[in-house]
């Protein structure tokens, strides 16, 4: 196992909103519980906080049922936000209604200005190398547009193409060090990862590729026994988190905050 460079000091995320039950989904397994999510989600940010990070949690968006994924519109670089302008059209607002927690929580912030499409959902960031998955949710337009801004803050921009049935690059893919990815048999095929040492899921838990490695933690999804262990063996300290709820829409992980660290 490789060192990770990064260490992450601060995360932004936002209480789940009862109207939760209106979530975006790819396909309907039944709405979420707003009781339940806001547990799950309760135990996410105590996790976090464990890890020794200050952890921000603003308040829900009742206008915006998938607003407990923050990570989709915006990112956050060398503590310096970056305004994004998310995919499905109802998410649209979203980017603004957090601008000004941005400005709060971070070093500065950053508008994309673009005619096109970026989620945070499809951007996978190592130490020096942003990868955005061009998606249903992210097009080539908003991809250049953001390059500019990337590159400014000292990172290269690799544009990838996720595969259609994916519905973020992320929902299948994770950095667990600045060397390792965990991902799906599908999208490490598609040959997005040549880069890098690359894990992949046991059959019939892809869904635990959607992890995210918080300094010393890799934190997954429960119920992965299996790609658990082959991550424990390999070196890493996994913690497994319910995620039942956001399953439900489509959500996962990393979904569920912003982790960056201030100057």
């Amino acid at each position: 196992m490789s060192g990770h460079s990064i260490t992450f000091t601060h995360a932004l995320c936002r209480a789940p909103a009862r109207s939760v039950t209106d979530g975006l989904r790819a396909s309907d397994h039944g709405d979420p519980n707003p009781d339940t999510f806001a547990t799950e989600h309760a135990a996410y940010v105590a996790a976090l906080r464990a890890t020794g990070a200050s952890v921000t949690v603003l308040p829900a968006l009742e206008a915006f049922p998938d607003s407990v994924f923050i990570e989709d519109p915006a990112l956050v670089l060398k503590g310096q936000a970056i305004v994004l302008r998310p995919g499905a059209p109802s998410r649209l607002g979203e980017a603004a209604a957090m601008r000004d927690a941005l400005s709060a929580n971070c070093d500065g912030v950053i508008d994309l200005s673009t005619d096109g499409f970026v989620d945070g959902g499809d951007i996978l960031c190592s130490d020096d190398e942003v990868m955005i998955g061009l998606s249903a949710r992210t097009n080539q337009q908003g991809a250049d547009d953001l390059r500019p801004i990337v590159e400014s803050l000292g990172y290269r921009l690799r544009i990838v193409q996720t595969p259609p049935e994916i519905l973020h690059f992320k929902t299948e893919s994770s950095l667990l060090d600045p060397e390792t990815i965990l991902a799906t048999p599908a999208l490490a095929a598609a040959g997005c990862f040549e880069d890098y040492r690359v894990i992949t899921t046991e059959p019939g838990e892809e869904a635990i590729a959607n992890a995210i490695r918080f300094n010393d933690t890799v934190f997954v999804s429960a119920g992965f026994p299996r790609t658990t262990e082959t991550l424990s063996k390999a070196g890493y300290k996994v913690v497994p988190l319910e995620t039942s709820q956001a399953a439900l829409v489509d959500g996962g992980l990393s979904c569920m905050s912003l982790r960056y660290s201030r100057a």
